[in-house]
C-alpha cells in the first residue's frame, strides 16, 4: 500500500465532534472496518476516510443518506487486490460538513479531489453507488481524475424528467436552507421504525446491522442535514448535458427492483453513451451492494481486470 502522510493520526483517533455530528467513540466504537479509518482535512473538510490494501487505486464513493458503512462487506474482499480509498462524503457520517455551497455536485468533486490529492493517490478504477456515481461522473469530466472505468451501482444520473425538474429543485433548495428540517428529521429518526421504512422503499432488504449504521447516523442533524444539502444544491441537469463528453469507460449496474432510482434511467443513459455496458440484477433494489456485496466484489474484480 502507498505510505500513508505522516501527519495522518493513528485509527480512531477522532477531532471532538461539533453539535450535530455523530462522536467516534460513541457511534464510531463499532464501525465496519474501523482499523482502516482515518482522519485527515483537505479543502476545508476533516474526512474520514477509509484505506485499505494494495495494489492499485480503487475508489469508492457512497451515496447520499450513507457512509463507509455501505462499503462494510466489499472492503475486505476488495483490498486483497487493491488499494481502496472510501471517504465519507462531506457532512455525511464523520467527515466534517462544509459551507452550503460546497455542498454542490462540483463542490464536492472538488473536495474529493482534494483529499486525493492530500493522499497523493491517483485512482485507476472507481464506483460510486447513486449519488456517489455523479460526483465521479463530474469528476471524470472536469478532468480530475482519469480512471480506466467506472462503475455506477444504481446510480443517480438523471434529473427528474418533465414539469417535475422544474418543480422539485425549488422546493428541494427551499427545504434543505431551513434550519429547523435536519434537527426535525434527525428527532423523527430517533425512531427505528421510521429509518426502516425509509430503507424499505428503496427496494432492499437489509440485516439487522445494516439498519442499524443508517439509524445511529439519521439521529445527527449535520448527517440529515448533509443529505438534505446535497438535495438542494444538486443540479443533473449540467451533469446530463456533459455526459456526452465522458471518455471513461461506464458500466451501469442496475438493481431491477429499485424503488429510488427508475431501471429504465440505464437506457436513457446508454442512449447518451452507446459504448457503456449495462449489468442487470433482478430482484436488488437501491442498495444492492449491501443486500448481496459479494456479487458486487465480483463484478468490480471482473470490470477492473
Amino acid at each position: 500500500m502507498p505510505a500513508l502522510p505522516r501527519e495522518w493520526p493513528e485509527a480512531g483517533i477522532a477531532p471532538r465532534a461539533r453539535p450535530g455530528a455523530p462522536h467516534w467513540a460513541r457511534e464510531g466504537a463499532d464501525w465496519p472496518n474501523r482499523a482502516f479509518s482515518r482522519f485527515f482535512e483537505a479543502g476545508g473538510v476533516r474526512w474520514h476516510v477509509q484505506v485499505a490494501g494494495q495494489g492499485p487505486v480503487l475508489l469508492l464513493l457512497h451515496g447520499t443518506g450513507a457512509a463507509t458503512h455501505s462499503w462494510r462487506d466489499m472492503l475486505g474482499p476488495l483490498a486483497a487486490h487493491y488499494t481502496v480509498v472510501a471517504p465519507d462524503l462531506p457532512g455525511h457520517g464523520f467527515t466534517s460538513m462544509p459551507p452550503n455551497r460546497q455542498m454542490s455536485l462540483p463542490g464536492m468533486a472538488q473536495g474529493v479531489a482534494a483529499l486525493l490529492g492530500r493522499l497523493g493517490l491517483a485512482p485507476e478504477y472507481c464506483a460510486g453507488h447513486s449519488a456517489g456515481a455523479a460526483i465521479l461522473v463530474r469528476m471524470c469530466v472536469d478532468g480530475l481524475i482519469a480512471p480506466r472505468v467506472l462503475v455506477a451501482l444504481n446510480g443517480a444520473l438523471l434529473p427528474f424528467g418533465g414539469a417535475a425538474s422544474s418543480v422539485f429543485r425549488p422546493v428541494a433548495r427551499m427545504i434543505a436552507r431551513n434550519p429547523l428540517l435536519p434537527f426535525i428529521f434527525a428527532w423523527r429518526a430517533a425512531d427505528r421504525s421510521v429509518v426502516e421504512g425509509l430503507l424499505t422503499r428503496t427496494g432492499s432488504t437489509l440485516d439487522a446491522a445494516g439498519v442499524s449504521y443508517y439509524a445511529r447516523l439519521a439521529r445527527h442533524s449535520q448527517h440529515t442535514g448533509a443529505a438534505l444539502a446535497m438535495m438542494g444544491n444538486w443540479d443533473l441537469v449540467s451533469l446530463i448535458e456533459d455526459l456526452p463528453k465522458l471518455k471513461v469507460p461506464l458500466v451501469l449496474a442496475v438493481g431491477e427492483a429499485d424503488g429510488s432510482i427508475p431501471p429504465a434511467d440505464a437506457l436513457r443513459i446508454q442512449a447518451l453513451l452507446p459504448d457503456s455496458v449495462i449489468r442487470r440484477y433482478p430482484g436488488l433494489g437501491h442498495l444492492a451492494h449491501e443486500e448481496q456485496p459479494a456479487t458486487f466484489v465480483a463484478l468490480l474484480e471482473e470490470v477492473c481486470r
